[in-house]
């Protein structure tokens, strides 16, 4: 077990730190222990100024708004940074959408359909933060953030301004090579001509569809397997496995398998940390015995047990 950090060994800021933070309060599970530390930067410098002072053996770590994170139920070793209002900016220009990592994706969707850009319409069925979706190259509904990303902002742990193109990025389904190591500022994202109203039209119907299958007014995250390999799977998406093998419903303490959708898992109100982390290494261990597919896990863990 890491020693606990305190604020002593960090370096003075412009933003607000938090000790013993609840991040529980910040998932959408609402479950896991306390940040050591919770580090809401001013702005980009102060972010800067941050990773360039805090020594490098203090381990960081970077959050948006929690759907797609398990923090574990003994806590964070370190520092959590939580980037606020000033990270959330969205503009447009032309056919380019400029957002801050803190924008939420949903938000984007809507600001480039007020402008007339189309092919960010896929945001709508993305929970999360653009930060995130850089992260991981989010996606729904037939697109990609790599499809539409022209550069990214980051900083590097040692406080190291960078500016990545799409090439650089390394993008892959639910994966980006660059993030590793990088604190993403904002991004800069690139559509095509569209009639608001029509682009508008789409969301809605994204929108619909997300309501009618996903277990989004429940405690969840989002997507908790990334789909396999089509050839592996022979075209079968993850909630079509677990459905096969008998997942559905599947309870370990107050955890469980959505009824709704099986690649959701729900906190039912009492589940720990640890109740969601078994039952979805157990349906990995199901999956793999019964099927020989190996699911990987599209959820963040942070934290100790």
């Amino acid at each position: 077990m890491r020693k606990r950090i305190a604020l002593a060994v960090l370096p003075t800021v412009r933003g607000k730190y938090i000790e013993n933070a609840d991040l529980s309060a910040l998932t959408w599970f609402r479950v896991g222990g306390p940040a050591d530390v919770l580090f809401m930067p001013a702005d980009e410098d102060d972010l800067a100024h941050f990773l360039k002072n805090t020594p490098e053996e203090i381990p960081v770590y970077p959050m948006g708004v929690g759907s797609n994170l398990l923090v574990r139920d003994g806590g964070v070793r370190g520092v959590v940074i939580r980037l606020g209002s000033p990270f959330r900016k969205i503009d447009t220009d032309g056919l380019r959408v400029i957002a801050g990592a803190a924008a939420i994706d949903a938000q984007v969707a809507k600001a480039a359909a007020q402008a007339g850009i189309a092919g960010l319409e896929f945001y709508r069925g993305v929970p999360g933060t653009i930060g995130g979706a850089l992260a991981m190259n989010a996606g729904a509904y037939g697109g990609e953030t790599k499809d539409v990303m022209v550069e990214a902002v980051a900083y590097t742990r040692q406080g190291e301004r960078r500016v990545l193109s799409n090439e650089e990025m390394g993008f892959s389904y639910r994966h980006c090579e660059a993030a590793g190591g990088l604190f993403f500022t904002s991004a800069t994202f690139e559509g095509t001509p569209g009639d608001p109203a029509e682009i508008t039209a789409r969301m809605d119907e994204i929108s619909r569809q997300r309501e009618e299958t996903q277990p989004i007014r429940e405690r969840t995250g989002g997507s908790t397997f990334a789909n396999p390999d089509p050839a592996l799977s022979g075209g079968r998406k993850s909630w079509q496995i677990i459905d096969e093998i008998g997942g559905r419903g599947r309870v370990v303490g107050d955890a469980q398998v959505s009824e709704r959708h099986c690649n959701f898992m729900i906190n039912r109100g009492k589940a720990t940390a640890a109740d969601l982390e078994t039952l979805i290494e157990s349906l990995r261990k199901d999956v793999l015995t019964n099927t020989g597919i190996e699911l990987h896990w599209e959820i963040r863990r942070i934290g100790e047990a």
